[in-house]
């Protein structure tokens, strides 16, 4: 599931290009995504994504043009790397990760 915490358009369009990437993902049943923004109106964006309560990416948008789906890009990279943590763990037994 990923939940769109975003108010900013930089931060909707993120959360659009996110998210179809997310779906195209297999195994992420039980796993939750949040996509947090905070605006600081003169200087930019501050976003950030966490996965099961803990940040896999974090990135700065100007007030200017962004390539917002390539930021989307890096983000899913990574979430994938944190998604296949989260299975490792789940397969080996870890009790440190909470099963939602």
């Amino acid at each position: 599931m990923v939940l769109d915490r975003s108010i900013s358009r930089f931060g909707k369009d993120f959360a659009f290009y996110y998210s179809g990437y997310w779906r195209d993902m297999p195994a992420t049943e039980g796993v939750t995504v949040v996509i947090y923004e905070q605006v600081y109106p003169q200087s930019g964006t501050f976003l950030w994504v966490e996965m099961n309560q803990t940040r896999v990416y974090q990135t700065y948008f100007g007030r200017r043009y962004n390539d917002v789906k390539q930021m989307a890009e890096q983000a899913i990279l990574l979430s994938i790397n944190e998604l296949a943590n989260i299975q490792a763990g789940k397969m080996l037994g870890d009790t440190t990760i909470d099963p939602l």
